[in-house]
């Protein structure tokens, strides 16, 4: 299975499960699709946009479930990028971990990626 993720303040999934699903981040709903990042993305996703914050979650996502509303595209450095075009279902999260922050001030990840 292959496992997508989004990187979320626990008050925005607390708000998501009791919406039943997730609509999208602030800077989801600007663009237009929900941002998620592959497993080799997510830590320079969270370096770059998340830095210092102890309040997130890490959402795992299988990717097959979202059928073709999800689409891998080009965006930070020319990588492809996974991007929901639709809500996010409850019922395509597999994982919901607490993303901590190391002693070096980065988040630490090896407890939470498969």
């Amino acid at each position: 299975m292959t496992h997508i993720y989004k990187i979320i303040s626990q008050s925005e999934w607390r708000a998501a499960e009791a919406a039943g699903l997730f609509s999208g981040a602030a800077v989801d709903l600007v663009d237009g699709f929900i941002h998620f990042s592959a497993a080799d993305q997510v830590e320079e996703t969270a370096a770059r946009y998340f830095a210092g914050q102890t309040d997130l979650l890490l959402v795992a996502v299988n990717a097959a479930a979202l059928g073709e509303a999800l689409r891998w595209e080009v965006s930070r450095g020319g990588a492809l990028f996974p991007h929901l075009y639709a809500p996010l279902p409850l019922e395509a999260v597999t994982r919901v971990d607490p993303l901590h922050l190391g002693a070096d001030g980065q988040h630490d990840f090896s407890a939470v990626l498969e």
